[in-house]
């Protein structure tokens, strides 16, 4: 039982290393961009679809580690299922068509903790975002509000 606790934890460490260095890493690229053209609409909107698919990647990669242990530990019978089950419990969807084995059912908990904390942040990193476009609009280049 206290393996399986220390495993649930490394894969806790390891989902909240993924995300903080893509995020790093988005948020340095996106600093670098010009902000001079989000004020037209398609440069907008380009932004702001590139920041959901690069976060829904971070997810996607984090629900294939969680997915690739519960196959690495015959908890789960292929990865197709446990891509599946992992996603599930990543976003807290829990259908309850696949489900854990006893000695593993606790995964199934931390899994979606994790799932929960990270999907917020990505929301938080999100709204951040759509507020620096919404600064970036309603000031004037020298610094003054608009009137």
């Amino acid at each position: 039982m206290y393996s399986s606790i220390f495993f649930a934890w490394g894969l806790t460490a390891i989902t909240v290393v993924v995300h903080a260095v893509g995020l790093a890493l988005m948020l340095r690229f996106l600093s670098r961009r010009k902000n001079v053209l989000l004020r037209q609409l398609g440069a907008i909107s380009t932004r702001l679809v590139w920041i959901v698919c690069y976060m829904i990647m971070l997810h996607v990669i984090a629900i294939s580690i969680w997915g690739t242990f519960y196959v690495w530990q015959g908890s789960l019978p292929d990865f197709e299922t446990a891509f599946y089950f992992s996603g599930v419990t990543y976003a807290t969807i829990g259908y309850g068509d696949v489900v854990l084995v006893k000695p593993w059912r606790l995964f199934g908990l931390m899994e979606g903790l994790t799932g929960i904390i990270m999907c917020g942040l990505s929301t938080g990193v999100f709204f951040a975002e759509v507020n620096h476009i919404y600064q970036l609009i309603h000031t004037n280049i020298d610094g003054g509000e608009k009137p």
